[in-house]
């Protein structure tokens, strides 16, 4: 289950009342940070503006590959470690908006973890070390550390152990002597 807090609302859907729960001029300025970084091809420019005028917490060597989309509304509730890779045009929501209530979760996402290309990820989800998470898989739970997981529904491939014994003789990927 995912980690969210629930806040419900009366009248109007939630998202018509955007601006009840989050400052226009907030989400103003996060769309501006985020379409720069989106088209900056400068890995480290990418996550010092993540850092400084998001709040987002990105460890060193992290990657966010082009069009990648962080949560425009809560950016500050993402976590990425050090040396990720967050694969094109992946999507990382902190909220969601429904009819009777809006939900915010932190989304936490672990140490040399790969995200492949047009992901999404919900909030209130964290992904551990060393995850792989496979192209087009919608993160709607928790992955835990070193499994190989895809698809929507996501779904687990590979453990970690299944993933060890498949890399057991790769030059690459395997252990090492």
């Amino acid at each position: 289950m995912r980690k969210t807090v629930r806040y419900p609302v009366k009248g109007a859907n939630s998202l018509w009342q955007v601006y009840k729960t989050v400052s226009f001029w907030k989400v103003a300025k996060n769309f501006i940070i985020i379409q720069l970084a989106r088209y900056t091809p400068f890995m480290s420019v990418k996550n010092w503006l993540y850092r400084t005028f998001l709040g987002m917490k990105v460890g060193e060597k992290t990657s966010f590959a082009l069009m990648v989309m962080p949560d425009i509304m809560f950016p500050e509730k993402i976590s990425v470690g050090r040396n990720t890779v967050i694969g094109f045009n992946t999507t990382i929501l902190a909220h969601e908006y429904l009819i009777k209530e809006y939900r915010l979760g932190d989304v936490i996402i672990g140490d040399e973890v790969m995200v492949g290309a047009n992901s999404l990820i919900m909030p209130g989800v964290t992904i551990g070390d060393g995850a792989i998470v496979s192209a087009g898989t919608m993160v709607h739970k928790d992955v835990p550390p070193g499994y190989f997981v895809g698809g929507n529904p996501m779904q687990v491939i590979y453990t970690k152990e299944q993933q060890a014994e498949r890399w057991a003789d790769d030059p690459i990927y395997g252990k090492k002597e």
